[in-house]
């Protein structure tokens, strides 16, 4: 194992270190945080692009709802090709492709060119993750040492703190610019990833099985959602066609991932494993609130409150103050139960206090909501990293991963949605309320799935001799 993971790679001749390889977390981290900064910059940046382009909120958010649909697909797809094929060539094919998506999108003419850079942003971005997820588990395998607490909490760490800085740092560039910046800066990161992954990651051969890629159930996947979404952004009688669309698309999709020796989605292993399956509905549940608050809120500030797109990123440090500082202290402590019901329990007061809100609510106000729900953000996805990591098949720990992810971007997608309903045409305080009730009722599902769930409490990290045999 020690030779396939270091053989021919790296320019010098150093043997692998006999604890997981400290080199390999810089491209690591730095690969992963490129959809949450593209994910969180752009909620700053659609009040002026929409200026720009004479466009309202309803069609500005397709600058969401494309990147998250480009990754709800390409996760999955990815992470199962990482699986297949080792994690280096799609990390740096993906990496270079964000830059590429950069590039066209600080040059865009038009709102439609700037939709087609969030898409390939979207599938440029989706490599990082499920390959970073299998460079952990090789590395276990290889040292013999289940110890990935602080590597998952690196991960967990980095993303959450950049998703959460995000508007604060699209708000000083556009401040500095203007808005063509936020997709400029993908320029230099994809440069950083580029030359990190060339100079650390190494050519490992695939520890998963090779097979056909499901190309038919990738399209199926992909209709599914883009006909479910295209419902949701503006949901009318005459398109009554684009559910039912949706769910034959669904039922064909279920029918031959069940039937079919190299599925996209392996449904049979998802059937069989009840706990996974519910923490990716977690991660729906929890990240269809986050978004939620990160585009209506950001929206609201700079419509319904008035305040300038640097103002609004200002105002939204509390949160990523939050977020950073509890997932540090929480991250080396697995405690996945506990973190859930606290995260649960800290939205849902979150999402109360956010109906108190008003056109002329004190900054301290505003300040202080934020700030209230950067606590759940910091617990929420850590415990539900850790949580997959314990409860996937380690021979597909990257589609699982990706999966996980696809989740989380259901999540905005859904985020996404519920913003173009309850502002249709600009972000006004009645429309954030509404959609801080949505936020209140996903929250309690989130609570009330939960706590009844005793499987969490097994979970505890993995014996070294199992390490080794796997």
């Amino acid at each position: 194992m020690t030779a396939r993971l270091t053989r021919g790679t790296r320019r010098d001749t150093r043997p692998a270190p006999s604890g997981f390889d400290r080199r390999l977390v810089a491209p690591m981290v730095l690969g992963s945080v490129l959809n949450p900064i593209n994910s969180s910059m752009i909620a700053v940046a659609l009040v002026p692009i929409g200026i720009a382009f004479g466009a309202p909120p309803a069609e500005t958010v397709w600058l969401v709802t494309a990147l998250y649909l480009a990754t709800a697909v390409g996760q999955p797809v990815i992470g199962r090709l990482v699986d297949m094929y080792g994690p280096r060539r799609l990390y740096l094919v993906g990496t270079a492709l964000v830059g590429v998506a950069g590039l066209m999108g600080a040059l865009a003419p038009s709102l439609g060119m700037l939709i087609t850079a969030r898409v390939l942003l979207g599938f440029g971005t989706s490599a990082a993750y499920p390959a970073a997820m299998r460079l952990t588990r090789s590395e276990a395998e290889r040292t013999g040492q289940d110890s990935p607490a602080g590597v998952l909490t690196a991960l967990a760490v980095s993303s959450q703190t950049v998703a959460v800085i995000g508007p604060t740092l699209g708000g000083i560039l556009i401040g500095a610019g203007s808005w063509h910046l936020v997709f400029a800066v993908n320029v230099p990161l994809s440069a950083a990833c580029l030359f990190l992954g060339v100079k650390w990651l190494p050519r490992a051969a695939p520890s998963g099985r090779r097979g056909r890629t499901d190309l038919a159930g990738m399209a199926l996947f992909a209709i599914l959602l883009v006909s479910l979404m295209l419902f949701l952004m503006g949901p009318r009688p005459d398109r009554w066609y684009l559910p039912a669309l949706s769910a034959l698309a669904a039922a064909a999709f279920a029918a031959r991932e069940l039937r079919v020796p190299d599925p996209f989605v392996d449904l049979r292993v998802l059937g069989g494993n009840v706990p996974l399956v519910v923490t990716y509905v977690r991660q729906l549940l929890a990240y269809t609130t986050s978004y939620a608050f990160l585009y209506g809120y950001t929206q609201w500030l700079e419509q319904g409150r008035g305040l300038s797109a640097s103002a609004t990123g200002l105002v939204l440090l509390p949160l990523s103050a939050t977020a950073l500082v509890t997932a540090t202290v929480t991250g080396r402590r697995e405690a996945v139960r506990g973190k859930l019901v606290a995260g649960s329990v800290l939205q849902i007061a979150g999402c109360a206090a956010l109906l108190t809100v008003g056109d002329g609510s004190p900054v301290p106000l505003l300040l202080a909501v934020g700030a209230l729900l950067g606590i759940p953000q910091g617990l929420l996805g850590l415990a539900a990293q850790t949580a997959l990591y314990r409860q996937a098949d380690p021979d597909r720990i990257g589609s699982a991963a990706g999966l996980l992810r696809t989740f989380m971007y259901l999540g905005a997608l859904s985020a996404s949605a519920a913003t173009a309903a309850f502002y249709p045409h600009r972000a006004d305080t009645g429309g954030l309320h509404g959609l801080a009730l949505f936020m209140l009722a996903g929250s309690a599902l989130l609570l009330a799935i939960t706590l009844p769930d005793r499987s969490l409490a097994r979970l505890t990290p993995i014996p070294r001799q199992a390490v080794r045999k796997a």
